[in-house]
């Protein structure tokens, strides 16, 4: 009676873990990252942030990757990610244009209710796509594409028409002060209201439609660092249909230097970003080893 007992418990602890497991796999959202061409060394920049995202415990991730350039369209022809599996899809892509099916699928994606998160060069891409323009906002794109968005020293939005100002454009790679401006959205809730951000490229001059945009973060384009005299846009947001847009546009990465990505300020912002985009919602917390307003925090190379 006694072994029926026991079998009976273990049997149910069993049982219990499975249902935990499955309940946890269940709480997590699947992420899409797609590389495969890139102005920058993607292949160093996937795999540590699909780490990073994994690490998180809220994100199951795969990875599609386009063929690379010049390719034919017999290997285009293999490239259709399943967009509906996943809760939200992670551009590191700047190259040439998908297919067309592919096009569309993503903005019927996004459009229904899908998330996109947009990191750095990814939203160099697709210059001739009206969608993708409309999802990102702003890219990197001549001063004659679209206006461009800044913020002035009182805090207030400065739209500057098309044709007018300067195009897009980055100075030397050095560490700059992020400046939250709107610290109750739930990406940037909790964060220091400045934090240093390490060596990046501070891109300037973004131009594109910029609807329905929130700015939720910015940087100051310094003039001896080749910049603007304004602060840029670092992180924002765009509705789309039903769906979340999400785009930072630091994280840059050469085949050897990935402080950018490594920075826990810049980690922090794609986890928080990314699970806005596929929930409306985060709960990933605000690490301790997150940047001061005098301090950058970088982690060690994976």
């Amino acid at each position: 009676m006694n072994r029926i007992l026991r079998r009976g418990l273990m049997l149910g602890m069993v049982a219990g873990w499975a249902f935990a497991s499955q309940a946890s796999a269940a709480d997590k959202l699947r992420l899409l990252i797609i590389d495969g061409q890139n102005n920058h060394a993607w292949q160093a920049m996937t795999p540590p942030m699909k780490a990073d995202l994994e690490k998180s415990g809220r994100f199951t991730v795969d990875v599609a990757t386009t063929p690379p350039k010049n390719a034919g369209k017999s290997e285009w022809a293999k490239f259709h990610p399943d967009f509906s599996k996943y809760d939200v899809v992670l551009s590191n892509y700047n190259g040439e244009p998908w297919p067309a099916e592919v096009e569309k699928a993503l903005e019927t994606y996004v459009a229904n209710g899908g998330g996109l998160a947009v990191i750095h060069a990814a939203n160099n891409a697709f210059e001739k796509w009206p969608a993708w323009n409309k999802m990102i906002g702003l890219g990197w794109r001549q001063a004659s594409f679209g206006d461009r968005v800044t913020v002035n020293e009182e805090g207030k939005v400065v739209r500057t028409p098309k044709g007018e100002g300067p195009g897009s454009s980055h100075g030397p790679q050095h560490a700059f002060k992020i400046v939250v401006r709107n610290p109750d959205h739930p990406i940037t809730q909790g964060m220091p209201t400045e934090w240093m951000h390490a060596k990046d490229e501070l891109y300037h001059g973004q131009r594109g439609p910029a609807e329905n945009m929130e700015i939720l973060a910015t940087a100051y384009s310094a003039k001896e660092k080749s910049g603007t005299g304004t602060n840029e846009p670092m992180i924002w947001i765009i509705p789309y249909g039903k769906g979340r847009v999400f785009t930072t546009v630091m994280g840059h990465v050469s085949a050897n230097d990935t402080t950018a990505i490594r920075c826990n300020g810049f980690k922090t912002v794609m986890l928080r970003g990314a699970e806005w985009a596929a929930t409306g919602k985060v709960s990933i917390p605000i690490p301790d080893d997150f940047p001061t307003a005098d301090q950058v925090s970088v982690g060690k190379p994976k």
